[in-house]
């Protein structure tokens, strides 16, 4: 029997509580039944979103809330500013060009966090931008852009909004919607929040609002103004994924119960756990500055194949992490720490880790990480 561990930037494991919530009885999301358990998802979403906001929920992937959130509030030939330092700032781009925007991206070198300066500087040089783009946690690079820092440069600029996507960052970093200016900001159920995938979340402000009722981008599902209209009566404007939502808020009663700076707590202790127990192996990350509290990304040691090392962790040890993607593929791997996640979550990966570098080969004393982490972790 091999037992398994899931260890991956999303999906991410569940706790007990919330899968006993998914099997209670279904009830129907138009019946009076359902009105209370909405009500109560959606205040929860608006404390964890630190926001006075109403937060969307949306039945699709945390994608489907990025196309949303190009597609309401944006036109065609609209000039948009797209932070491109991975895999999901390159989505960003092929959203906003699928719907025919005028995309002038910051390219930033995988590994590396944009520097805030460079945005105030595209900003200040072309007055037609009307929206940045940016991830909070460029999941697959494990850096965090400083998302406070770009808040206040973009509220300097009337006419320009400030989109987020914080589907990997959301509870693993503290993000404050409102305080910092973020006028969209998307989340997804299978990374922080604990919850199995199927919806996405999306805040968005009074400005955004402002500016979708200049949107002429086609849409019909991801239509947020008419799931604003819905939510107001408690309901969303299709079918509800009435299982998913009665397991959110089950997912939020326990955050809530933890405190939200705990929570950011949690991850931050974990993470840096984790990165300094795998230098304690020897081994170089591959976020060179500005790592994130979700994932950590590591370069595979020279010939070995970074996928390789995701494989082996999976087929022989039952543990699942991350490899690369993209131009990264091969030559890193990732573990995560997010969401439903402890200390010996971060044991079991490291001493996994450790035994699949010396079964390929790579000196490695075992039990050098394991110390390093349980040094930090029980402090």
């Amino acid at each position: 029997m091999l037992k398994r561990y899931l260890l991956a930037p999303g999906p991410t494991p569940v706790p007990p509580e919330v899968l006993l919530s998914m099997a209670a009885p279904i009830i129907h999301h138009r019946s009076p039944d359902f009105i209370p358990v909405l009500e109560s998802a959606k205040n929860g979403l608006k404390w964890l979103f630190q926001t006075k906001n109403d937060v969307l929920i949306i039945a699709s992937t945390g994608t489907g809330g990025m196309v949303g959130a190009v597609n309401n509030f944006f036109s065609a030939g609209e000039k948009v500013l797209v932070v491109n330092g991975g895999k999901f700032g390159e989505r960003w781009t092929k959203i906003c060009r699928s719907y025919g925007l005028d995309v002038k991206e910051i390219e930033v070198e995988w590994g590396y966090a944009v520097k805030p300066e460079d945005i105030e500087s595209a900003l200040e040089s072309d007055k037609d931008i009307k929206g940045v783009f940016i991830q909070a946690c460029e999941t697959s690079t494990g850096v965090y852009h400083d998302i406070e820092a770009v808040g206040n440069i973009v509220k300097k600029h009337e006419d320009v909004l400030f989109i987020v996507d914080a589907i990997s960052a959301l509870v693993a970093h503290d993000i404050k919607t409102d305080e910092w200016g973020i006028d969209i900001m998307v989340g997804g159920s299978q990374k922080g929040l604990m919850l199995p995938p199927g919806l996405a979340f999306v805040s968005v402000s009074e400005k955004a609002w402002k500016k979708a009722e200049t949107s002429t981008a086609p849409r019909f599902y991801f239509d947020f103004k008419k799931e604003r209209e819905s939510l107001a009566k408690n309901q969303t404007n299709f079918t509800s994924s009435v299982t998913l939502i009665i397991a959110l808020n089950e997912a939020i009663k326990l955050l809530q119960k933890e405190g939200l700076e705990n929570v950011f707590k949690r991850h931050a202790r974990l993470a840096h756990a984790t990165r300094e127990a795998v230098k304690a192996l020897g081994l170089t990350m591959y976020t060179k500055e500005s790592p994130s509290n979700s994932v950590t990304a590591v370069e595979a040691p020279e010939g070995i194949d970074g996928q390789l090392i995701y494989k082996t962790l999976r087929e022989k040890y039952g543990i699942t992490g991350a490899g690369g993607q993209g131009k990264a593929r091969g030559k890193i791997f990732r573990i995560a720490h997010l969401g439903y996640a402890d200390t010996f979550d971060v044991i079991t990966a490291i001493a996994g880790l450790e035994m699949v570098l010396k079964s390929l080969g790579h000196p490695v004393t075992l039990g050098s990480g394991v110390a390093k982490a349980e040094e930090i972790l029980m402090r």
